[in-house]
């Protein structure tokens, strides 16, 4: 992102010499001059523009590298197939979300780059998306209500979005759900959450997660 950033700030600089140049061709009369160069800069102020609102596009993501650490999660049981869920993050508040069923899901927007973004030089960046509940018995999951929470807060222009829904704009990004299996909830228990380039990753961090996961059946079952 540095790159991009040092691309977009230069060419803003032009922008501005040329802006400069205009002036000072206008001043000394020589009007062709100044024309070619008002153009210089329309042009060198698009591009810049446009480098600078796509680095605050993706300012709100982190990169990912390999594997990378997301999260940890502890649930509160509250009553029965009610839990009361802590979602931590390094740097970041505590969040607090309640969740009906005996099954949890994190997703996150990851975004990748292929040729010809490639040679912009970025990584791989990811911002988490969504924290739901679901039962395991299917009847439950049919009857009961659901609870879904949003984790991601984007502006008005999001990387992830117009990936999503302009592709044809954006050649080069790859835009794309990373979701985790759905994993049992319990009372104190405690997940790690980590993000690959293909998925998210639950893994327990306490007894009471591990027994869980020993108990669990698998969904549906």
């Amino acid at each position: 992102m540095q790159t991009l950033f040092a691309i977009s700030v230069f060419f803003a600089l032009m922008a501005i010499v040329f802006v400069w140049s205009t002036f000072r061709n206008l001043k000394r009369g020589r009007v062709m001059k100044a024309g070619g160069s008002a153009a210089g800069g329309v042009t060198t102020a698009s591009v810049g523009g446009a480098g600078m609102a796509f680095v605050a596009s993706i300012w709100g993501y982190a990169q990912l590298t390999d594997e990378a650490p997301v999260a940890s999660i502890k649930f509160r049981a509250t009553a029965p197939d009610t839990y009361i869920a802590r979602l931590m993050i390094e740097g970041e508040p505590d969040r607090i979300f309640d969740l009906k069923g005996d099954e949890w899901q994190i997703d996150a927007r990851v975004v990748t780059w292929q040729p010809p973004a490639t040679i912009l030089g970025l990584d791989p960046i990811y911002q988490l998306d969504r924290l739901s509940g679901r039962y395991s018995n299917i009847d439950s999951e049919r009857s009961e209500s659901r609870t879904v929470h949003s984790l991601s807060d984007p502006g008005t222009l999001d990387v992830w979005q117009v990936a999503r829904r302009f592709p044809v704009l954006m050649p080069g990004v790859d835009a794309y759900y990373g979701t985790a299996t759905y994993v049992p909830m319990a009372d104190g228990a405690q997940y790690a959450v980590s993000l690959s380039r293909d998925a998210l990753i639950a893994r327990p961090e306490n007894d009471a997660a591990r027994v869980a996961l020993g108990q669990w059946s698998g969904p549906g079952e």
